[in-house]
């Protein structure tokens, strides 16, 4: 079996947590829990007859008192960017958040998930902004973790994808 481990980084309350709940447990909670350091969770899937053991890393928000300590990503097969699309600062958290990663750790694969897609009506970043990251070759997901749209393929882009992953 083959296992990766992912980060999940963003912005305090962007629904990292909420992802990984609603991704591992198929559950949703409208309460909201700090995360502290780092949480990890596990979850087997199977994508064209192999399966694959996924260590999620869901790690604390960043916020003026929290920064990220990028050395959780040591070892990481990539890392998952998430921003909440009714919050547009948090998109330039994470924007941050990537080139900190990138300077320290060097390229790892990545997705950016814009996260509340269920507030689409409440959304504060641009449709523009979102088409020029495409164009700089940023693949860009749209999520929520309240109603689950969009969560297995955040998680199912990982399992396809050719990572450094490692052997069990």
């Amino acid at each position: 079996m083959m296992q990766i481990k992912l980060c999940m980084v963003g912005a305090f309350a962007v629904g990292k947590s909420s992802l990984v709940r609603r991704y591992v447990q198929s559950a949703f909670s409208e309460k909201y829990h700090t995360t502290v350091g780092v949480k990890i969770d596990k979850k087997d899937v199977t994508v064209d007859g192999a399966t694959t053991r996924m260590m999620l890393w869901d790690l604390a928000g960043e916020d003026a008192f929290c920064r990220l300590q990028t050395t959780y990503l040591r070892g990481s097969s990539g890392y998952i960017l998430v921003a909440d699309g009714t919050r547009a600062h948090t998109l330039d958290v994470a924007l941050d958040l990537h080139g900190r990663i990138e300077l320290e750790l060097g390229r790892l694969p990545f997705v950016l998930v814009l996260n509340k897609e269920d507030l689409a009506a409440e959304w504060a970043i641009s449709g523009e902004r979102i088409t020029a990251l495409e164009t700089r070759g940023i693949r860009i997901l749209r999520s929520s973790a309240k109603n689950g749209d969009g969560v297995e393929a955040i998680f199912a882009h990982f399992a396809r994808v050719p990572t450094e992953a490692c052997a069990e």
